[in-house]
């Protein structure tokens, strides 16, 4: 299927001389599970993609689009699902493994630009109510606008030896916040926290902190595991449940979070970049976290086009949180006073 050519230069692929559009691939000749298989996604998808980000790619010039739109998106798709620019992927689209590698980066910039269009906390009254429907529909949770936790991508070493990037079992990785709703669509994705971090620190500075302090969702909730401190906003497991309405509430917080676990699960099972199977992320860390925010888009992206997020089969590679659960119950008496009325009023 794959036509051999002479590897030019990445740059003159990409950007060009004159007004020739270099295209080794089209999408109308090959099957749709031909690119499933070999890409993650179907022509649908892609199709999308390519309507969604083909003005940005052709952006660096007016002379050429040397490697069109839709060549890029194949070439990156192909990076995020399989986790290596493998010869054979270079191939059958037609370019060196030098020029995937541009085309990564082009793409990977272009999702991250539109990252708050498709991550985001829905604001319409009516969206919130039934995104606590649904939410409650689960294990009877009341009151909830998103799961919270953290999650680990393993990262190469930075060049210049940083410690801040070790994490608990002396790996290099970015610790990365996310939020998602009961279908396990993300609501907020912060890719960018150093790994040494612990989990509550990360939320402690995190931009989600200050829209739920400052911003929002005064009648509702996060669920967060023991990892995190209890807040008006947040609210976590009992260390100790001693009542019947105690255990009840943690079983349905249990249940509940849950969805997140899911969902990291997921999105590493399709962008099989992040999962560790073919390796850390070659990237600083910056890029490295443009990397994920630009999967966490993709995997929105993918739900909103019927891609069932639950369908995605499971790895063996993941990497969960850090935490050893060690904290102390939250000093925070606002707080602890919303949870005993959530137990009173909903598990008692």
């Amino acid at each position: 299927m794959a036509v051999p050519i002479a590897v030019l230069d990445c740059d003159l692929l990409l950007y060009g001389r004159g007004h020739r559009t270099l295209d080794r691939f089209k999408l109308e000749d090959v099957t749709d599970e031909y690119l499933v298989s070999t890409y993650g996604f179907p022509r649908q998808f892609i199709c999308y993609l390519v309507d969604l980000l083909g003005a940005t790619l052709s952006r660096p010039t007016q002379r050429s689009r040397a490697i069109s739109p839709e060549t890029q998106i194949l070439a990156a798709l192909g990076f995020y699902t399989s986790g290596s620019f493998q010869t054979r992927m270079g191939d059958a689209i037609g370019i060196s493994q030098a020029s995937m590698s541009r085309c990564v980066a082009n793409v990977t910039e272009a999702l991250v630009e539109r990252a708050s269009q498709f991550i985001h906390f829905p604001k319409d009254e009516a969206t919130v109510q039934s995104l606590k429907e649904d939410f409650y529909g689960l294990a009877g949770m009341p009151g909830v606008l998103g799961v919270v936790d953290c999650t680990h991508v393993a990262i190469k070493a930075p060049n210049a030896e940083d410690l801040s990037y070790v994490n608990r079992k002396g790996l290099h990785s970015l610790n990365c916040l996310m939020v998602c709703d009961s279908r396990g669509v993300l609501l907020s994705a912060e890719t960018h926290w150093p790994g040494s971090l612990a989990d509550c620190a990360v939320l402690e500075q995190a931009a989600l902190t200050s829209q739920f302090e400052t911003e929002l969702h005064k009648d509702g909730w996060l669920l967060g595991d023991s990892s995190f401190l209890l807040r008006t906003w947040l609210m976590t497991p009992l260390h100790i449940p001693e009542t019947p309405a105690e255990y009840r509430y943690n079983m349905a917080h249990s249940a509940t979070h849950n969805v997140i676990e899911r969902t990291f699960r997921t999105i590493r099972a399709r962008f099989r970049c992040l999962d560790g199977s073919k390796g850390t992320l070659q990237y600083s860390p910056e890029k490295s976290s443009h990397i994920i925010l630009a999967c966490c888009v993709l995997h929105n992206i993918s739900l909103q086009h019927g891609l069932d997020v639950w369908s995605a089969p499971g790895t063996g590679h993941v990497e969960q949180s850090e935490e050893e659960y060690e904290q102390t119950e939250s000093m925070d008496s606002e707080a602890c006073r919303v949870r005993q009325e959530l137990l009173l009023t909903h598990f008692s």
